[in-house]
């Protein structure tokens, strides 16, 4: 049974990469923060899982990532961390030091493989976390380690953040007419069994590889019909101008330069303008558009048959750092 080592373990991805790997016949050896840490998640979260073994590792300590490494044999490493808010600070420490750090003692410790989880978002980068995590996939690629470079484009969970208002009665919130961007939405099951794929796929093997869900692309005019058909309630959508955004950001900048904490929500609404007017899709660079024809889908889970179970409650959703709304 092969070793394969998660980092980003704790996270709705990671989770579903260790289910995927105990299904398909490997041990995943689940790396989480520091037991005493008050960030750490419920370590016991994955004690259910069969072919699993928790470590628990500052990955900003040397001596512990390669001892971990030591210790475990992993043939491959499957690193499924990313930064939480996305704001200068934080995308520096994990998308790009941390990540550098796994790779440097990968490398150390001989293992041959290493696949990461990146975002779609990357082929236009305007925004902080996007510049770390190019930087940290060109590291990746000159390594000389066998690599696969995985840009999936919206999760379920970003497009879940108005399930609950439109469910209580409020109104869909758009940016624009709401059907400025779309995206090919992947499931986190797909998404991870995507991943997996890639550690003996060797067509998968030194390449960058967008993915996306199954189906049509979807707007977010689209995503509001479902939910108000799934929910029974009147259609209600409140449109907010892209002009709004823009002099949000404006005001945030100059008060950022008396207070810090008004600059760093500075840069969390430049990100929500972001996703606001960029469409989650393939670009085209000669065509300077997106392509949703030539996006790669993958999988069987579809975005609307996860609304329903969110609305009647068979399924949750931890919003975390996705609760724009």
């Amino acid at each position: 049974m092969k070793n394969i080592m998660v980092f980003g373990a704790s996270g709705t991805i990671g989770r579903a990469v260790v289910q995927a790997l105990s299904q398909r016949g490997y041990k995943a050896i689940a790396i989480m923060r520091p037991a005493h840490s008050d960030s750490a998640h419920n370590p016991n979260m994955l004690l259910d899982v069969e072919n699993c073994e928790t470590a628990h590792l500052d990955i900003f300590d040397a001596q512990q990532r390669n001892d971990c490494m030591k210790t475990h044999q992993p043939v491959a490493i499957i690193s499924c961390l990313a930064s939480r808010t996305g704001t200068p600070a934080d995308a520096q420490k994990i998308d790009l030091e941390a990540q550098t750090l796994i790779l440097d003692s990968a490398k150390a410790m001989g293992i041959a493989q290493f696949i990461l989880l990146s975002a779609i978002c990357v082929q236009r980068p305007q925004l902080a976390f996007q510049k770390a995590k190019l930087l940290f996939e060109s590291r990746l690629a000159d390594s000389g380690l066998a690599y696969s470079i995985v840009r999936p484009t919206a999760f379920f969970k970003s497009l879940s953040g108005q399930v609950a208002r439109v469910k209580a009665g409020k109104p869909f919130l758009v940016f624009g007419d709401g059907k400025l961007t779309s995206c090919k939405p992947i499931s986190d099951r797909d998404l991870a069994h995507f991943l997996v794929d890639c550690l003996d796929d060797e067509q998968k093997h030194n390449q960058i590889l967008p993915i996306g869900g199954p189906g049509p692309p979807i707007t977010p005019l689209d995503q509001a019909e479902a939910l108000f058909t799934f929910t029974g309630n009147d259609p209600k959508i409140r449109h907010i101008p892209l002009w709004f955004l823009n002099g949000l950001i404006a005001l945030l900048r100059l008060a950022g330069l008396i207070f810090p904490a008004a600059a760093e929500k500075a840069e969390l609404a430049k990100i929500g303008r972001y996703y606001a007017t960029q469409s989650m899709l393939l670009w085209d660079d000669k065509a300077q558009c997106y392509d949703a024809e030539a996006t790669p889908s993958y999988g069987s889970d579809h975005l609307f048959e996860h609304y329903q179970h969110v609305i009647s409650g068979t399924k949750q959703v931890d919003l975390r750092d996705h609760a724009i709304f």
